[in-house]
């Protein structure tokens, strides 16, 4: 059998897969990515992810407010977001607060507001004892001081990881893995690529963003989870580590996150 992987972090409800999602997971079991997290970025498809991950025993659901669809968000989805998760705290399919952060990529972006609603989130993390999944662009130091401030037990992923090893070590402290996905496998991604060279492999976990951050080897194209093995080969590569060693280490951390059953200690 395959090599197990984990796509922590997928918009697998998005209308890109519509045409072929069920051929996705069957490549995606064939291939031994044996679980996939579907991540809520607005209310609007809460329902969605949770309607797909209850059809298929090996997606995960998380649900969050995106930083990047706050025309979208009002008041009162924190409101609901409490209530999504308080609702679904016993189901095991419900497995993180996310996707959700801060996002400062404009010049223009409203960041009191973007916080506010980042610490919304960040609460519910806390009193839901469930981990983050987070968006974080150009905003890692406001990142950092926020999440000291509340110090989630849980922790969570950094996810789309692009900051610096200093960066990479604070977060670590605070209990929070990086994701990496297809953006290192592009040659000019330089810096970022000499710093996943060098993170501890206890704080590593590996994701697709699809649709989205496709790898060089399929650029312009749609990404998909089942690219995963793939990307973890080019991962091993840029580590100078045995792709086996790399890969079963990415899952135990993916397991240790989620809770989910614990890997044998065989596994590195």
């Amino acid at each position: 059998s395959p090599m197990p992987y984990i796509d922590t972090h997928t918009h697998l409800d998005f209308a890109a897969f519509d045409s072929d999602r069920n051929q996705v997971l069957s490549d995606c079991a064939r291939l031994g990515v044996e679980r996939l997290v579907v991540l809520g970025v607005t209310r609007a498809n809460w329902d969605g992810v949770w309607q797909l991950c209850r059809q298929h025993d090996n997606l995960f659901a998380a649900f969050g407010l995106h930083p990047m669809f706050m025309s979208e968000h009002r008041a009162e989805h924190i409101t609901a977001l409490q209530q999504a998760l308080a609702d679904r705290l016993d189901d095991p399919r419900c497995c993180a607060v996310g996707e959700y952060g801060l996002d400062y990529w404009h010049k223009d972006a409203d960041r009191t507001a973007q916080k506010h609603l980042f610490e919304a989130q960040l609460q519910l993390a806390v009193d839901c004892r469930l981990p983050s999944l987070l968006h974080v662009r150009r905003a890692h130091a406001d990142v950092i001081a926020i999440l000291k401030r509340y110090r989630p037990v849980r922790g969570g992923i950094i996810h789309a990881f692009s900051g610096s090893p200093e960066e990479a070590r604070e977060y670590h402290k605070l209990g929070f893995k990086v994701g990496l996905g297809g953006a290192a496998t592009w040659p000019q991604a330089t810096r970022l690529r000499q710093t996943i060279a060098q993170l501890p492999a206890d704080q590593l976990v590996l994701e697709t963003d699809s649709p989205d951050m496709a790898p060089a080897f399929h650029a312009q194209q749609r990404n998909s989870p089942a690219l995963l093995p793939q990307i973890a080969a080019e991962l091993a590569t840029l580590r100078a580590e045995p792709l086996e060693q790399f890969s079963a280490r990415c899952w135990q951390n993916s397991c240790e996150l989620f809770q989910w059953s614990p890997p044998p200690p065989a596994a590195c």
